[in-house]
């Protein structure tokens, strides 16, 4: 499947990871929300922890937040097919 993503960032603050499209993502069978995201109707993805300072300003988003979502995408696909979020995170 192909992406439509959005990275928005402002200096000293997180940056957020939206998916464009498709929209709205499938879901998993009898599932009715998406897994590990901020906001299901928007498609904000959640990648790491914010509290725990898993990413801060001094970090190039070329290096986490991009290889990032392409992890969550595969374990997003794994999740549509199996139902069962391998990602890992806090539930």
């Amino acid at each position: 499947m192909t992406y439509d993503i959005r990275i928005k960032y402002n200096v000293g603050h997180d940056p957020d990871v939206f998916v464009l499209s498709p929209n709205p993502l499938p879901l998993a069978k009898d599932t009715t929300k998406l897994p590990h995201v901020y906001d299901h109707e928007k498609q904000h993805l959640c990648l790491y922890h914010r509290r725990m300072n898993e990413w801060n300003e001094y970090k190039m988003i070329a290096i986490t937040i991009i290889p990032w979502t392409s992890e969550w995408l595969l374990h997003y696909e794994i999740w549509v097919a199996t139902g069962i979020w391998h990602g890992g995170g806090i539930h």
